[in-house]
């Protein structure tokens, strides 16, 4: 990849975290809403909340992030792929 891709891909991925971490939260809060309306997610550091219920709440948030992450920088990737016709490898 030439120095010019380089600064021009780094803004765009720097943008596309800030996004993706904002999409993800939104999702797990959604998902969270609909399986347990009557609550919002459980914090860890609230010890009034059942460890197994923190650990869930934690695996399907990690789940999100990494599935939103993944969707984002695939698409990222091949959208500058096509615009550029570089290889980010």
């Amino acid at each position: 990849m030439s120095a010019v891709s380089k600064a021009m891909y780094m803004p765009l991925q720097i943008a596309t975290s800030v996004a993706g971490g904002l999409l993800a939260g939104r999702i797990f809060t959604e998902i969270w809403q609909r399986v347990n309306p009557d609550d919002e997610e459980p914090d860890p550091k609230d010890l009034s909340r059942s460890t197994r219920e923190v650990f869930i709440a934690a695996a399907v948030q990690g789940v999100i992030v990494g599935l939103v992450r993944a969707v984002l920088a695939r698409g990222q990737a091949k959208g500058f792929a096509a615009l550029t016709d570089e290889d980010l490898s």
